[in-house]
């Protein structure tokens, strides 16, 4: 039997991909062995909020957001080349957010006394609201930028290039999709094993592959920056 021969981009695609796992390994490292202090740090109230923030944004995007970073300096591609431009904005974002309803209605029909605010479940939010005009927003900037767009967008580019390697010619089975999906799952621990932890994986299973299956149909990625800063992390 004859093994298929890669092409060129599916060739580069495993690097990037190799680049963007040890990348995030890498840090994931390190915070595990300096975690002890970084969060006594980030929670010292003594300490400058906007300094604590940055740390703690910093510690974010090296896990959800260098990877994908070094692999554009090193490839020079742009941001934009995924799915960064207003041509189909607005159908990304409606898409998107239609893709998320399902986990919407599930966390308001299960859980008491929801609010909503962009960020409220990123715990230095409360920290930053509390102070001064200029803290409120440099620091939310910084929220919004580790948080929710690289969050968000690194899950666009990963399921890019995973989609690259292993190019399938059924719309609907999109591998980007599917293991960016199970990889959310995974980093947040909701790996159903009641009843209600298993409907929560599954709308979250629908969300993420819903959105990125979006991004590939409106080629633009908004929608899914769109839900990692006003809904992810809002309820």
């Amino acid at each position: 039997m004859v093994k298929a021969m890669l092409t060129f981009d599916q060739k580069k695609s495993n690097v990037d991909l190799w680049i963007i796992i040890t990348a995030t390994f890498v840090a994931l490292g390190i915070y595990s062995g300096f975690q002890g202090e970084l969060n006594t740090f980030a929670k010292d109230q003594d300490a400058s909020v906007l300094l604590r923030t940055l740390v703690s944004a910093l510690t974010q995007f090296a896990v959800a957001g260098l990877g994908i970073t070094l692999v554009a300096i090193i490839r020079k591609e742009s941001f934009i080349s995924f799915g960064l431009r207003s041509k189909g904005i607005v159908a990304s974002v409606l898409l998107s957010l239609l893709c998320f309803v399902p986990y919407i209605a599930f966390t308001v029909a299960t859980e008491e006394g929801v609010t909503y605010q962009p960020f409220q479940s990123v715990w230095i939010t409360e920290d930053i609201l509390a102070d001064g005009f200029l803290v409120n927003v440099l620091g939310m900037v910084l929220v919004a930028g580790a948080w929710g767009f690289f969050e968000g967008f690194n899950y666009v580019v990963i399921s890019d290039k995973i989609n690259r390697r292993y190019p399938s010619p059924n719309r609907w089975l999109n591998w980007g999709a599917i293991i960016c999906a199970v990889m959310c799952i995974l980093i947040h621990g909701m790996i159903g094993v009641t009843a209600k932890g298993a409907l929560e994986m599954i709308t979250v299973l629908l969300g993420i592959y819903g959105m990125l299956l979006v991004k590939d149909y409106t080629r633009n990625a908004w929608g899914s920056v769109f839900l990692f800063v006003f809904v992810w992390n809002a309820l």
